[in-house]
């Protein structure tokens, strides 16, 4: 019998993902909002973010910017 083994060890929130890509959250939002968690897209919850933090993995981050440089941005 096999298990599944998590493979993230890290992840990037939005905000850094924005900063490191130089373009603005709202646009990384609309960006992802295609994005499902094969993409490399996460939530992370938390009590003080009980709704959720949008956060990436190292793929999501290369998943975005191919995003970003396939509508010239």
């Amino acid at each position: 019998m096999m298990a599944h083994v998590n493979k993230v060890h890290s992840v990037s929130t939005i905000a850094l993902v924005a900063r490191h890509l130089s373009v603005e959250e709202d646009l990384i939002a609309e960006l992802a909002s295609g994005m499902d968690p094969e993409d490399g897209l996460i939530w992370v919850y938390s009590l003080d973010r009980p709704d959720g933090a949008m956060a990436f993995t190292e793929y999501g981050v290369e998943n975005l910017t191919t995003l970003i440089a396939d509508h010239d941005i």
